[in-house]
C-alpha cells in the first residue's frame, strides 16, 4: 500500500514538472519580443499581442499536456500534438501576416 502511494506521488510530481515547464517555456518565448522591443523599432508588440500570444502558446501547451495524460497510444499522442502545433503555426502566421486573408490578419 505504501509503495503504491510513493508511485502515485512520483507520478504527480512528474506531471506538475511538465506543467511548470510549459508555463516557463511560454514566459521565455514571450520574453524574446519583449527584449527585442528594447533594442529595435522593428518589433512593435502591444499588450494585446502579448495576451493573444500567451493564450495561443499556453493553450497549445496545455492541450498537448492533456493529450499526453489521456491518450495511451504513443502514435496517437504524436499525431495529435503535431496537428495541434501545425494549427498553432497557421493561426500565428495568419495573425502576423495574413496568409489566408481573413479579417483577423495582421494587416
Amino acid at each position: 500500500m505504501e509503495e503504491k502511494m510513493d508511485q502515485n506521488k512520483t507520478f504527480m510530481i512528474k506531471q506538475n514538472k511538465r506543467l511548470i515547464g510549459i508555463v516557463l517555456t511560454v514566459v521565455l518565448l514571450l520574453l524574446i519580443p519583449l527584449i527585442a522591443m528594447q533594442f529595435t523599432d522593428e518589433v512593435s508588440w502591444t499588450v494585446l499581442d502579448f495576451v493573444v500570444a500567451a493564450i495561443l502558446l499556453l493553450g497549445t501547451g496545455l492541450m498537448c499536456e492533456l493529450v499526453i495524460r489521456k491518450i495511451n497510444k504513443i502514435e496517437y499522442r504524436i499525431a495529435i500534438c503535431v496537428i495541434l502545433l501545425a494549427a498553432l503555426l497557421l493561426i500565428w502566421a495568419e495573425l502576423a501576416v495574413g496568409i489566408f486573408g481573413t479579417p483577423f490578419s495582421g494587416h
